[in-house]
Order: C-alpha cells, then sequence, then structure tokens
C-alpha cells in the first residue's frame, strides 16, 4: 500500500506528468466520442486524417511557444504581441514577393529575399519588446501591448489595406506539403525550431542563464550575468519565432491577411507554456513540455471541432482548461488540499 502510494507520488511529482496527463485524456476521449479520429488516409500523396491535421496544424503554435518559453523562463513574463508580429512577418513577405501588387502568378522578387525580409521584421519587432522590457524595465505585458495593438495595422499599411495573393506553387510548399514527401512541411519546419533551440539551450550557457535570471534577475547580476541583455535575448529570440511562424501561417493560405494570421495564438502560446509545468513566474523551464502543451491544445480543438462544437464555443472550453491549469499549479490550493488531508486523519472537522 504504501508503495502503490510512493509510486503514485513519484509519478504525479514528475514535470511533465500533467502536460502528457492532459495530452493523453484528450486523446482517450477520442476513442469513445470520435473513432474516426485515428483513421489516417493518404490523398494525393499526403497524409491525411484528424491525427495528421493536430500534428500538422499544431506546428505554427509550437514554434510560438519555444519563443513563449524564454520569455516567461526570463522576464516572468508573456509577450502578447506575437500573433500581430505572425501578421506584419507573413504581410512583409507578400509585399516583396508580389512587388507591391495585390495578386501575382510569379515572384516579383527572389523567393528567400521574402523570407528573409519576413525573419527579420519578426526580429526587429523583439528588439523591440526587449528594449522596453530589458531596458526601460516596463511590465512585459504592457510593453509587448503596444505591438499587440499596432501590429495588425502595420501588416495593414504594408498591403495597403487588402490581403495580398500569391498564387505561386512554390509559395505554398512551406505551409503544405513538397511533392513526394506525404508528411505536411510545418511539422518539418517545427522539429527544426525545436531541436535547434534545444542544442542551443544545451550546448551553450543561455540555458542557465535563462533561468538564473528568471529565478532572481538582481543576484544574477551580481553573479556577473548581464541579466537584461538575457531578457533581451528572449524578446528578439520570441520575434524570430514569431517571424517564422507567420511564414508558415502564410503560405498555408498563400496570401497576406493581415486581419486573420496568428489571431489569438498569443493565447494559446501562453497556454501550452502554463499546460506544460513551466511556471508564469519565471526561473526553471521546460521546453519539451511546452511543446507537449501545444500538442494539447490543438487536440483538444480538434476535438471539439470533430464532435460538432461551434467555433463560437470553443474558446469556453479552453477557458475552463486554463482555469484547471491555474489552479493545480497554485500552490496556495496544494496548501488546501495537504491542510485537508491531514484534518481528515486527524478526524478534526473542516472549517
Amino acid at each position: 500500500m504504501n508503495k502503490g502510494k510512493a509510486f503514485i507520488k513519484r509519478l504525479t511529482g514528475y514535470r511533465l506528468f500533467l502536460p502528457i496527463f492532459c495530452l493523453v485524456l484528450v486523446l482517450i476521449s477520442n476513442l469513445i466520442k470520435t473513432p474516426g479520429f485515428f483513421e489516417v488516409t493518404i490523398k494525393n500523396g499526403v497524409l491525411y486524417g484528424y491525427i495528421i491535421d493536430v500534428i500538422n496544424r499544431a506546428s505554427d503554435l509550437v514554434i510560438l511557444s519555444v519563443g513563449m518559453t524564454l520569455v516567461v523562463a526570463a522576464s516572468a513574463g508573456t509577450d502578447i504581441s506575437v500573433g500581430a508580429v505572425m501578421s506584419v512577418a507573413g504581410a512583409v513577405c507578400c509585399f516583396i514577393l508580389s512587388g507591391g501588387q495585390q495578386t501575382v502568378n510569379e515572384f516579383a522578387n527572389p523567393y528567400i529575399l521574402g523570407v528573409l525580409a519576413a525573419i527579420l521584421a519578426g526580429i526587429l519587432c523583439g528588439c523591440f519588446n526587449g528594449f522596453l522590457v530589458a531596458r526601460l524595465k516596463i511590465q512585459p505585458m504592457v510593453a509587448t501591448l503596444i505591438l499587440f495593438t499596432a501590429g495588425r495595422g502595420i501588416a495593414q499599411l504594408i498591403t495597403k489595406g487588402q490581403i495580398t495573393y500569391i498564387r505561386v506553387e512554390s509559395y505554398k510548399m512551406l505551409g503544405a506539403s513538397i511533392p513526394g514527401i506525404p508528411i505536411p512541411t510545418p511539422v518539418f519546419v517545427a522539429l527544426i525550431v525545436v531541436l535547434l533551440t534545444y542544442v542551443l539551450l544545451r550546448k551553450t550557457s543561455l540555458g542557465l542563464y535563462i533561468q538564473t535570471v528568471g529565478i532572481n534577475p538582481k543576484a544574477s547580476k551580481l553573479m556577473g550575468i548581464k541579466s537584461s541583455m538575457i531578457i533581451f535575448l528572449s524578446y528578439v529570440f520570441c520575434g524570430l519565432c514569431a517571424g517564422i511562424s507567420g511564414l508558415v501561417a502564410s503560405s498555408r493560405i498563400y496570401s497576406a491577411d493581415a486581419n486573420n494570421i496568428g489571431l489569438n495564438l498569443e493565447l494559446d502560446a501562453i497556454l501550452a507554456v502554463a499546460l506544460g509545468g513551466n511556471s508564469l513566474a519565471g526561473g526553471k523551464f521546460s521546453l519539451l513540455g511546452s511543446v507537449i502543451g501545444a500538442y494539447t491544445i490543438q487536440a483538444l480543438s480538434t476535438t471539439l471541432y470533430a464532435m460538432g462544437v461551434s467555433p463560437d464555443q470553443i474558446p469556453v472550453y479552453k477557458a475552463i482548461v486554463v482555469v484547471v491549469i491555474v489552479a493545480l499549479q497554485s500552490t496556495e490550493l496544494k496548501r488546501m488540499i495537504n491542510k485537508l488531508q491531514i484534518n481528515v486523519k486527524s478526524g478534526k472537522k473542516v472549517a
């Protein structure tokens, strides 16, 4: 009996237990409600199915969650502008490739130029946010609220207030698939971003510096770590991830739609970080946990769609998930549960 309790305690104490449990719970629910959820077919040489759609559609969110994880860990704050930055990156890319025209059937400029410009736009947005937070010491949510509000307006100015269409097959490959490869391209993009970030954090001291700064920026400064630079770099990297995600999102619809690209994805990215077992108060973080959290959120959305839930009602279910996650991570709730257990064992009445 004691061994069983000890095993359960060790299991639930595992850092990735909560995100893995939530993902498994969502998948198991599909076995009951949506039996066809795990069916995979091949159409036109590409894999199709609900589970493939989850892996594919979650790619944008996975990329955003990687950047958001570092921002939360380093600054104990969130970047709520990533969705708008995605829109800016998509607008910049399409503007360059179209040469300022609304619809084109061939590139006006080299494809690589548009890609690099979009990534640079994301990095510049990250530099702006990082400067406000790291140098001017503005609270992260307030600092990033500027681009959250103005970002889509900037994208509208770039595209002259209209949707810019790129009717070129090669432009669609980044958001769809490459001929001869059945797996959607966004899956590979997300995998590359995660692996490169993991290697960067493991093979350099950056990961340790981010954790140290997030736990106590003043103490890290006394240790010789430039905490403001670490925070600045985390926002720059988050902007880079938003730029890459914006490219993928724009390629999916082969256009720049400033009003819809990345819409509300910043909230899903924050939720993915929280669901991954990362504390929003900064410090230690789990990159893998955030990735699992992103797939869990997309699995939840796809499951609700499969069950016929209206798109307008889906945010309600996500809100419930947020409340549960925040409650499970609350130290006060854990203290209340421990107190209740002690009272039950001692036979005392709970007030």
